[in-house]
């Protein structure tokens, strides 16, 4: 089976995460690739005219037999706005080619089973591009944080989550790793305007502020997992995040890149063209 590795692209190679990977180094304001707001929203209009035609040109290939399919892996801190990308990138596309998961505390089936059981649940399907807003790396990053389970486990966890994403490459997916990378001023600021407004509580939780109390241990827990799972065949790619709109154009660039290269191509019928069309015109 044909497969294309994310990574050789303009935008994967500008974004793509160090290593060893200082995230305290990287500005979060910054707009690589941008030259203003008003320019990137002319190309990102664009583009999501050429990203919807692909999806559906994806899609149509399964129904042909291909078993290709994109997994977009979105992570970040709280409202490093992990939504408002998937809702401005994922909007002009097809739903019935869309699967989106967002991952939240695991429940008590899913800690009986291995860390890795409800994602495989919620893979995309060929010819889908599957989003998880949070993924598996919750499971390395909140125990490392909380040191929930050893060193040695840890280890372990990212050993399984190559192998893991490893598989799914060489099975027909292609893995986009993202993490939006936000300012810890700016969180603040965020969270200070959702309690500002009245239809927005319901997206405050009180436990944002208690992270924010630990947010040197996350960023080290970021710089660790990304470090040990930033592989040729599965990169991760640091988005600057400060800026909303940037984050949405960074990653909706990235997303078209990989399926460009694709090289997807309409399937071709599987009946006689001019007889269908004799048929119909005599019917």
């Amino acid at each position: 089976m044909s497969k294309h590795v994310a990574g050789s692209g303009e935008w994967s190679r500008r974004l793509r995460a160090a290593t060893p990977l200082d995230l305290a180094s990287l500005d979060t304001g910054a707009t690589p690739g941008a030259l203003d707001k008003d320019a990137a929203q002319a190309d990102f209009d664009g583009t999501a005219r050429t990203l919807a035609k692909l999806q559906e040109k994806l899609f149509a290939d399964s129904l042909a037999g291909s078993g290709r399919s994109v997994l977009l892996v979105l992570q970040g801190m709280d409202t490093a706005g992990k939504g408002g990308v998937v809702k401005r990138v994922a909007g002009p596309m097809d739903p019935q080619g869309l699967t989106h998961h967002a991952f939240k505390k695991p429940t008590a089936e899913e800690l009986a089973h291995p860390f890795l059981w409800r994602v495989e649940k919620q893979l995309p399907t060929p010819g889908q591009i599957g989003v998880f807003d949070r993924s598996h790396y919750e499971d390395v990053l909140v125990p490392r944080v909380h040191e929930s389970i050893s060193s040695e486990e840890l280890v372990s966890r990212y050993a399984a989550i190559n192998d893991f994403e490893q598989r799914l490459v060489d099975g027909g997916t292609t893995i986009v790793k993202v993490m939006l990378h936000l300012g810890r001023d700016e969180q603040k600021n965020r969270l200070l305007r959702r309690l500002d407004r009245s239809d927005k509580h319901w997206k405050f939780s009180p436990a944002d502020v208690d992270d924010r109390a630990l947010w040197p241990l996350f960023q080290d827990a970021y710089e660790v997992a990304i470090g040990a799972t930033n592989t040729d065949a599965a990169p991760w790619h640091v988005v600057p995040a400060d800026h909303k709109w940037y984050s949405a154009f960074a990653v909706q660039q990235l997303l078209a890149e990989v399926l460009g290269a694709l090289d997807l191509t309409w399937p071709p019928a599987s009946y006689d063209v001019d007889a269908e069309r004799a048929r119909l015109l005599a019917s």
